[in-house]
């Protein structure tokens, strides 16, 4: 997943040839080769030999304009007089326990005679029916009105679902197969996923792992197919068709998809969907899943440059190898029912960052002058944190389940696993070229751990797995580097890596404008004030530890609205319009001013030709 995104600088590639296509294809390219498939209502085997259907959902969205979307699930029987338990996941996509059951309603349950099932409740998010042998049909409500990539969502306009925040899944039955069919779907709307599609909207799993890992959209969205070298790219986007450049996002997605296909030198997945959502107003992030992504960001940015999608694009394709098949153990078998702790969320996600920015560079949206840039603001990010010195990335990774609150996005308590992670990653392939003498790089990482983990499906150690393939790849000692960058909490001496390329990084100390407070934002949710400096001038206003702020100088911003007033000048006004304790009201203030440590990386005096081409391959993840 990747969390939202500032624009980065980019540049335009040369045409690709693609193709618009208003009638749904991919319908068609999943069936080749599908069994044969038991109708909705018929759970059992199927015509000419075909599968057994373990589960079958109806999802109805008769209620859309209520946002309230009616489930059904047909069960085969069990053993006599076994009850039968259903269970919603408390978490799925963030790492978060978000109780999905608190959006489900009516919960009843009947035979096939129409009778009543009595059905008791286990324990907040489980279900119970006795039984004789009989099939049985649990049905119930949920509310689907969270919107974003990592949400569901029903109106009249669209749906979009992670089905695991609607489908409770059989204990006993998670790994059978599974069918979903769609019902009441307005005759406008077409159905994209990357799910088997037997027929419109009629889908089909393995289980419930595969059902739940293939977001759905629903609605009168515009597409784009290529086929290329043996894979198949499907570009969906629900936004006002005035609100972004078709062409120019598919161009891009394709390209970002194909540079990565040639880095990894891999095609894992047959099909790959990418789907896009552009809503007008805040919005941003994207979700991985195992052949597709979801991806949102805000109307205005994308029709300003559709190429600050490049950033989020790269992030989320790569994951179609590491998180999702290049996978820590500790995520394995995923576990629906509490907090799943992994220490390697640096690397599958941090260095996962790391990768998109050489993809990036090679497929020409970023410059060598955009990637320093973006590394000396991710060195800043890091080091403006004071928790750095006692939280290693190792430990952010473990309490990424701590996320969601707050008090714990404040710089003292808390680094992020993600810009920690990016960093380490480029500092790891540094040190690779340097002990191999340029020989092995990150990329030989990757394909070694894709080769001796994912195509043998099997599940990394965590960090201690990727330091084996470092060790391997490059037959050099990496005890030192995990123990100080990685488990520990070392300062990181960045001119000792960063020689090894001609680049020094300078620290300069600078006046910024000053907002006075910090705030955090989740799931596209108003930023949330943690924390107002004593003395400030938005302390005097009136500004407290936990108000909203809606908008600032009358606009509502898809950046933090610190990121806001940093761009204003000091002594100038802002205008805060806050929800808070007080009710709604604004608040006026001057802007302040404070030092800041900035950061620049600047080529050395005695930089050689060596040096500067390393460079050149570190940063679009070449050999030597």
């Amino acid at each position: 997943m990747k969390r939202p995104t500032s624009d980065k600088p980019g540049q335009m590639w040369g045409t690709i040839v693609f193709v618009f296509v208003l009638a749904c294809s991919w319908a068609a390219l999943a069936q080749t080769g599908a069994p044969p498939v038991t109708e909705p209502q018929a759970v059992g085997p199927g015509p000419g030999g075909g599968i057994t259907v373990q589960v079958a959902y109806t999802i109805s969205l008769k209620s859309a304009v209520n946002h309230i979307a009616h489930v059904a699930i047909r069960l085969r029987p069990l053993a006599p007089n076994r009850p039968y338990r259903v269970q919603l996941p408390v978490w799925n996509a963030l790492y978060q326990v978000r109780d999905f059951a608190q959006y489900a309603r009516a919960v009843a349950a009947h035979d096939d005679d129409g009778g009543a099932v009595p059905i008791r409740l286990v324990d907040k998010t489980t279900w119970e029916a006795d039984i004789d042998s009989r099939t049985v049909t649990f049905e119930y409500d949920v509310v689907a009105d969270n919107p974003g990539p990592f949400g569901a969502e029903l109106n009249d306009r669209h749906a979009f679902f992670n089905l695991a925040e609607i489908l409770m899944y059989p204990v006993d039955l998670r790994d059978g197969w599974m069918q979903v069919t769609f019902t009441d779907v307005p005759p406008a709307w077409k159905v994209a996923t990357s799910l088997r599609q037997i027929r419109t909207n009629l889908l089909l799993a393995r289980n419930y792992d595969e059902l739940v890992d293939a977001p759905v959209e629903l609605g009168t969205f515009q597409e784009s197919v290529l086929a290329q070298r043996g894979a198949e790219y499907r570009v969906v986007v629900d936004a006002d068709p005035s609100d972004y450049d078709m062409s120019a996002i598919s161009r891009m997605a394709y390209k970002l998809a194909a540079t990565e296909v040639e880095w990894m030198q891999d095609w894992p997945a047959g099909h790959y969907l990418f789907i896009y959502h552009f809503p007008r107003h805040p919005a941003g992030g994207g979700m991985e899943h195992a052949d597709s992504t979801a991806i949102d960001a805000p109307a205005e940015r994308v029709k300003a440059n559709p190429l600050s999608l490049a950033d989020v694009t790269a992030h989320e394709f790569f994951h179609l190898w590491n998180v999702k098949r290049i996978r820590p153990q500790s995520l394995e078998p995923v576990d629906y029912t509490k907090e799943q702790y992994t220490r390697a969320l640096w690397f599958s996600e941090g260095v996962t960052s790391t990768v998109a920015d050489f993809v990036r560079v090679r497929a020409g949206y970023l410059d060598e002058k955009g990637f320093l840039a973006e590394l000396a603001a991710d060195i800043r990010q890091l080091e403006s944190r004071p928790a750095r010195l006692t939280q290693s990335v190792e430990e952010a990774s473990l309490d990424a389940w701590l996320e969601k609150y707050p008090a714990y996005e404040l710089p003292e308590r808390s680094i992020s696993y993600y810009n920690k992670g990016e960093i380490v990653g480029l500092l790891l392939d540094l040190q690779m070229r340097e002990v191999s003498g340029g020989k092995k790089s990150l990329r030989d990482l990757f394909h070694w751990m894709n080769e001796h983990y994912a195509k043998q499906g099997k599940f990394f150690p965590d960090s201690a797995g990727v330091r084996e393939a470092a060790e391997t790849v490059t037959g050099a000692d990496f005890r030192d580097f995990f123990a100080r960058y990685v488990s520990g909490v070392d300062a990181i001496p960045y001119d000792k890596f960063f020689a090894t390329v001609g680049l020094r990084l300078q620290r300069q100390t600078i006046t910024a404008a000053d907002a006075g407070f910090r705030s955090v934002r989740h799931l596209g949710r108003p930023a949330t004030v943690i924390s107002v400096s004593p003395g400030s001038e938005a302390e005097k206003a009136g500004l407290r530890r936990g108000d909203t702020i809606q908008e600032v100088n009358g606009r509502v911003s898809e950046f933090l609205p610190e990121t806001e007033i940093s761009s204003i000048r000091v002594g100038d006004r802002v205008d805060l319009r806050i929800d808070g304790a007080g009710g709604q009201r604004h608040i006026k203030f001057k802007v302040g001013a404070r030092p800041v440590e900035n950061y620049i990386l600047v080529e050395r005096e005695d930089a050689t030709a060596t040096q500067r081409a390393r460079r050149a391959a570190w940063m679009r993840g070449d050999s030597e």
